[in-house]
């Protein structure tokens, strides 16, 4: 079992009435409103020393992702953001899992390739490339992305990276998209024929044929809990089945939110205000941003219609405004409570998503830095020790950076370490 910290860093000071005084979080919230660069200045620094901390205190990689004009999580970059942690690391062994530049918005991709050639070079080898095809508000209204082209564009940056990284001599490329006279990249990463690579996704058809055909790592990224993500990941491993592909757990990755104190009531009293924000604010997003006409091709959404993707997760977050710590638990959106309350929810997820890969965000909404840091304590010392042997009797993790496949060792705890609040 591999399991990294995932982070958003959302903005944590939005006003109490946001949601109803604001149309969305995401492309249109007012930056001059709303936001403070002094205090978006030492959120990045807190999110950096959230995630050092946690490779400190022992978790296998450490996420960071990228998302434009909103409060929801703002890392505009996430190579700044991963080239800080790469150096920060440099001498433990934990993957830098860059989750990761969208690709269709990079332009031209061979950047994508530059840089994380880089970061694979600053890290020594420790990168897990991420390949994300973008949301349709990132990438239809913030970069202006034709929804109709971004597969297609997605699909033709893919392969140039990839040759990119791979060619022994320079070449030229001459795509529908992009048109480059003498492709000679330099610097190429450390690891061949090149990194780990993943791609995020929320259950389109045609996202499982990509990775299935070509081999990658499916995460599926939801804040919706493993209990309503259960229909999603079986029809992942039934695509997996049908292909005649071998059913090893780290072909898959899945996010959880998970917030651990002393005790269950504790617990609910420490993270609930956090979690009430996180659902309330950061996932407060106008639903026509929400998917642009032609963003889903035509059998991606009618598979998600006829199973009911769409519907169940419109029906949810019409409820959630009224929900309670222990609706947000007992439907599995958020695990939560003491380290054993945990273990057992964590550990029944994994087994029933069948998951290798899993990504925790134990920073959520407008958590407190010192609480973020308690979190990834507890999380670190109690509860990721009794994970880390899953699926390891029986799978080999190819989707992991090779020098790093091995049982990470105990680092004594990140109380230990160094960090600069």
């Amino acid at each position: 079992m591999k399991i990294s910290m995932f982070h958003l860093m959302p903005y944590r000071d939005l006003p109490v009435d946001f949601e109803r005084r604001y149309h969305s979080v995401w492309v249109d919230p007012p930056w001059w409103e709303l936001a403070d660069a002094q205090k978006v200045g030492q959120y990045y620094n807190w999110t950096l020393d959230e995630l050092i901390y946690a490779a400190q205190a022992g978790l296998d990689g450490i996420c960071v992702n990228e998302h434009h004009q909103n409060a929801y999580g703002f890392m505009a970059s996430p190579n700044l953001m991963g080239s800080v942690l790469a150096r920060a690391t440099h001498s433990m062994d934990v993957a830098i899992v860059q989750m990761g530049s969208t690709l269709p918005t990079t332009i031209p991709p061979i950047r994508i390739a530059e840089e994380y050639g880089m970061l694979d070079c600053i890290s020594g080898g420790r990168l897990v490339a991420g390949m994300p095809l973008g949301t349709s508000m990132d990438a239809n209204l913030c970069y202006g992305i034709s929804p109709m082209e971004q597969r297609e564009r997605y699909y033709e940056a893919h392969d140039l990276i990839l040759k990119a990284w791979q060619a022994k001599e320079i070449f030229a490329w001459n795509g529908k998209y992009y048109q480059l006279p003498m492709v000679n990249l330099w610097p190429r990463p450390i690891q061949q024929p090149h990194p780990p690579i993943w791609v995020p996704g929320l259950g389109s058809l045609s996202t499982w044929d990509f990775v299935t055909r070509q081999d990658y790592c499916y995460c599926y990224l939801s804040y919706y809990g493993s209990k309503l993500s259960q229909r999603i990941m079986d029809g992942f491993w039934e695509f997996v089945e049908v292909r005649g592909l071998e059913p090893n757990p780290y072909r898959a990755g899945f996010l959880q939110l998970v917030v651990v104190s002393e005790t269950d009531a504790r617990a609910e009293a420490e993270y609930f205000p956090h979690i009430r924000y996180f659902y309330n604010k950061c996932l407060h997003i106008a639903p026509e941003f929400y998917l642009a006409p032609g963003y889903l091709d035509y059998r991606s959404l009618e598979n998600s219609l006829k199973k009911g993707f769409i519907k169940t997760q419109r029906e949810i977050r019409e409820k959630i405004h009224h929900w309670q710590y222990k609706d947000f638990v007992e439907n599995g959106l958020v695990i939560g409570g003491s380290p054993i309350s945990v273990r057992e929810q964590l550990e029944e997820a994994i087994r029933n998503l069948r998951v290798g890969n899993l990504m925790v965000l134990l920073h959520i909404g407008s958590m407190p830095h010192d609480l973020t840091l308690k979190n990834i304590e507890l999380f670190s010392k109690e509860v990721f020790p009794h994970l880390q042997d899953l699926w390891d009797d029986q799978w080999e993790n190819k989707w992991w950076p090779v020098q790093l496949r091995k049982r990470r060792q105990p680092v004594g705890g990140a109380s230990n370490s160094k960090i600069s609040f």
